[in-house]
């Protein structure tokens, strides 16, 4: 879809009565967008990643507490967690977007696939907590309740992850996907000051960020940093909505972000996007002055992995 038309779309939906205007982006997102082939491979693998990022740090995941920002219309990143072993899942979504038909949706998928999610988590998968998951699955009718009860996940839903209401030092693993782009600056701050307060002093911070113009994701006429042509101020009124909101937060933009608050950065190497760096070399393509600054090394980095952990000074 074209992305001028897109965001109209998203603009007139957000102007809605909220309980109606998250019922009609629901539908529409079935009918034309990213939930109208709902798979949950994509949204299980990055609880798998996540894992293996916490793995790399020589943490054993196992037994161990997770917390999650930004649930989404189904909590399958915490399946993921739970499935490989995970002691308790917290995850916290400003709203309660989940969605119990996506769920029987990906529960019918699992039933249906069973030696594919065998490969896809390998010898992690606790063979165990899977039959206890299908025998729910192949229930005539189940609630969210006896899933969350099953796999030990908290949903907090409405819930700010800047003020939770959990004890200091409980988690072991504050995590996000694709999320903190969404976000704005002063919020993530505020989000990771709580995490430092509820993280133990051996637990990390893991999340992969994608910095891409989103309306690149469907509309392939534009590339992953057409939104740096716009001031903040045009661009708000292109996609300043509740469900297009980005933040344009570049690479070193989050790296002074975590410093600021008292977290150390584990190294990690940004993913640059070559169509990218091509489009920064255009005379027709002028970047807004709030980036003209950056380099171009910097601008196209189009995502990455973020690790950290609490300042021990």
């Amino acid at each position: 879809m074209n992305w001028k038309i897109k965001a109209r779309i998203q603009n007139l939906i957000s102007t809605l009565p909220s309980e109606m205007s998250y019922a009609l982006y629901y539908c529409v997102q079935r009918s034309l967008g990213g939930l109208k082939n709902f798979s949950p491979v994509s949204r299980l693998e990055s609880g798998i990643e996540i894992w293996d990022k916490i793995e790399e740090q020589g943490h054993d995941p196992k037994d161990k507490v997770f917390f999650e920002v930004g649930t989404g219309r189904a909590p399958l990143a915490p399946l993921s967690y739970w499935l490989m072993g995970a002691k308790k899942i917290y995850t916290i979504d400003l709203n309660p977007y989940i969605k119990k038909e996506l769920l029987e949706d990906s529960f019918r998928y699992l039933i249906e696939n069973q030696q594919e999610i065998n490969v896809l988590f390998g010898p992690r998968l606790q063979k165990e907590r899977f039959t206890k998951l299908m025998m729910l699955a192949n229930q005539p009718s189940f609630s969210l309740d006896e899933f969350f009860k099953l796999c030990d996940v908290k949903y907090i839903a409405p819930g700010d992850a800047a003020n939770t209401p959990l004890e200091p030092n409980c988690i072991d693993f504050h995590t996000s996907y694709n999320v903190y782009e969404h976000i704005p600056e002063p919020v993530l701050s505020a989000i990771l000051r709580e995490g430092n307060r509820i993280v133990k002093p051996s637990g990390l911070f893991i999340n992969k960020i994608d910095y891409s113009d989103h309306f690149a994701h469907s509309d392939s006429s534009i590339s992953s940093i057409n939104f740096l042509q716009f001031s903040d101020q045009d661009w708000s009124k292109i996609a300043g909505n509740r469900y297009m909101y980005m933040n344009r937060m570049r690479h070193d933009d989050f790296s002074q972000l975590f410093g600021s608050v008292n977290q150390d950065i584990v190294p990690q190497e940004g993913n640059t996007d070559n169509r990218a760096a091509e489009t920064l070399n255009h005379s027709d393509f002028s970047l807004d002055a709030k980036f003209g600054h950056k380099s171009k090394e910097i601008l196209s980095i189009i995502d990455s992995w973020w690790v950290t952990k609490p300042s021990s000074a």
